[in-house]
């Protein structure tokens, strides 16, 4: 049942009509896929994770992108891995529930539609956390959603 609420599809950075990366989230984590350049070894990709930043590139060259983070996370369970030309980022939310509108501090952020729509899986996702014996995969809000994190008290942590 979980996993009828995880993302439906990523969501798309696009600049200059050119992909950068896609990514999508979950109440625990925000993923970043970004499509590797041909003809490039594995070896020669790297990746920093700070707290609140992310350095991707090729060794030797600028780096691909160097920007600020939406919000901190917790470089200790952040990861990052190469499979079948992408890179896959794994960004463990310090705070658990946050929506995010986009990864990185003011580029490609959702526009509030689709940030309520984000809001109200990871809600959705939530609830089928606290309640597995439920099935909350066709539920849905009439009105504003609460926020995941403060909603009845906030996120139990074990």
């Amino acid at each position: 049942m979980a996993e009828k609420l995880a993302p439906e599809k990523r969501h798309s950075f696009i600049h200059n009509g050119q992909k950068v990366f896609e990514w999508d989230q979950t109440l625990e984590e925000v993923n970043m896929y970004i499509t590797l350049p041909p003809n490039v070894p594995p070896k020669q990709f790297y990746c920093k994770l700070q707290a609140k930043h992310v350095e991707v590139g090729i060794k030797g060259n600028p780096p691909y992108l160097n920007h600020d983070l939406t919000s901190p996370v917790k470089t200790d369970c952040s990861f990052w891995t190469l499979e079948d030309d992408i890179m896959h980022i794994t960004l463990q939310k310090r705070d658990k529930g946050q929506t995010w509108a986009s990864p990185i501090v003011g580029e490609g952020q959702l526009d509030p539609y689709a940030t309520d729509l984000e809001q109200k899986r990871l809600m959705l996702q939530r609830f089928q956390e606290e309640n597995p014996g439920f099935d909350f995969s066709q539920a849905q809000f009439n009105g504003d959603c609460p926020d995941p994190r403060t909603f009845m008290g906030g996120i139990r942590s074990d």
